[in-house]
């Protein structure tokens, strides 16, 4: 049977893929951020899954806001990387892994979840920052098979965080009743406190990302218990992204290990963090 062996909390700001793309990574305004990063990424290396599912949200370079899924996930065996305005990033196309996708979706729609099927999609930063940020040197090809996974937090209403959390947990039983034996780490992306646009442009709540940060490994079920109108309230209109994270969570065991953290503020007028666990706790 398939096993989650770990799952990463990360923000997925487009301008942390740009400062890695142009050589960045140690000016003063980015050196903190990447310097936070590095244990996690020691850490990730040596414990390499065969494929990851990433929890993301496309930004209109994808998928047309003109139909705007729920929640939806590529089923194909290759994914372009999208061209969000300046071309695509220079990074490698990322493999998919069709058969653990059949498997989720079958598993999934049997346990209530309707979810819109991707047979050809372009992932964009949402999805390659946080592949980046786990995997800074691909060289080729990523190091491993990726599932994506979309999730609406761009046009109301989104799902509430229950519902996402709910989600993890069915994707939980569905990787264990898949046979093949295979080593998957899933990704919750997103977040945290920010706002782009608006009277609040610019806002970030450092004392709610501290309590967010802790709660997600040890008491999420307060957090699914949020509204989206106090997650809006107390991490801004964007901020509503860490509902993803609780679909990496319910994923996993009720007792993980925090491995590493990291927080930064600002990214591009953004809370940015990471969270890393390790879901083989004896």
């Amino acid at each position: 049977m398939s096993e989650v062996i770990w799952g990463l909390a990360t923000s997925h700001v487009p301008s942390i893929g740009a400062a890695m793309d142009h050589g960045k990574t140690q000016d003063p305004y980015w050196k903190p951020l990447f310097d936070g990063y590095q244990p996690a990424r020691d850490w990730m290396a040596e414990h390499t899954p065969d494929v990851a599912i990433v929890v993301y949200n496309d930004h209109a370079n994808g998928v047309d806001l003109e139909v705007v899924p729920t929640f939806a996930i590529g089923t194909a065996d290759h994914y372009q990387v999208a061209d969000e305005g300046w071309g695509p990033r220079p990074v490698p196309d990322v493999v998919g892994d069709p058969e653990l996708s059949q498997h989720l979706v079958e598993s999934l729609v049997d346990d209530g979840f309707d979810l819109t099927l991707f047979q050809d999609l372009d992932v964009d930063h949402g999805l390659t920052v946080p592949l980046s940020i786990y995997c800074p040197d691909p060289g080729e090809a990523w190091p491993c098979r990726v599932v994506p996974l979309l999730v609406n937090v761009i046009q109301y209403p989104q799902p509430t965080a229950a519902r996402c959390y709910a989600l993890g947990k069915a994707i939980g039983r569905a990787l264990a009743s898949y046979e093949p034996d295979v080593k998957v780490a899933i990704f919750g992306t997103g977040g945290m406190s920010h706002q782009l646009a608006g009277a609040r442009a610019g806002f970030v709540n450092p004392e709610f990302d501290a309590m967010y940060l802790e709660a997600i490994q040890t008491d999420p079920e307060r957090l699914a218990g949020l509204s989206r109108e106090e997650l809006i309230r107390m991490a801004g209109s964007e901020g509503i992204e860490l509902i993803m994270w609780l679909i990496m969570r319910g994923a996993m065991n009720d007792e993980i290990r925090r491995v590493h953290e990291t927080y930064h503020v600002p990214a591009s007028n953004t809370a940015a963090a990471l969270a890393l666990f390790d879901n083989r706790v004896q």
